[in-house]
């Protein structure tokens, strides 16, 4: 993991940055009240964004990092090299990154697979003045996913990073 300023960030890094800080606006949050949103970047450079959708039965809430990644499956993309993830609470800014969950980290550990690069992971706080860079390997070690399980993946994989 490393600690970066925006500045430091390549301009495609900070384009997905700001359209996961536009895109958490969107959040459906009766709940929790926090907003999140994520942005991937694809091989070629297309952002995909998602925000998080909570349900009244919690366990079927969708995290902005899903969302993006099934949005993204839905538009027919599916290699990625970056995702960029935002938050903020209702009355506050976050201090602190906020990481993917551990069902988000499966996924895109997963997606990481398909796209043949271990996923770059920018983390910020809401005002930008902490960003960490991460990989998924780095957030979840030991993953466990279809190359691990001997899965032919490569009708889903056209091209890599």
């Amino acid at each position: 993991m490393q600690s970066v300023s925006c500045a430091q960030l390549t301009a495609t890094d900070q384009l997905a940055l700001d359209e996961a800080s536009r895109v958490l606006e969107n959040s459906y949050n009766p709940y929790s009240h926090f907003y999140v949103g994520a942005c991937l970047v694809s091989y070629d450079g297309k952002l995909v964004s998602g925000t998080n959708f909570e349900n009244a039965a919690y366990g079927s809430t969708i995290c902005a990092e899903r969302a993006a990644v099934l949005r993204a499956n839905a538009m027919g993309i599916r290699h990625f090299r970056t995702i960029a993830i935002i938050a903020r609470g209702e009355n506050f800014d976050t201090t602190e990154v906020t990481g993917p969950c551990g069902s988000c980290r499966q996924v895109l550990y997963e997606i990481s697979q398909v796209s043949g690069c271990d996923l770059k992971i920018v983390l910020s706080t809401t005002r930008k003045d902490v960003i960490v860079i991460t990989t998924i390997k780095e957030l979840l070690p030991l993953a466990f996913g279809p190359v691990d399980l001997g899965i032919n993946i490569e009708k889903y994989q056209k091209k890599s990073c």
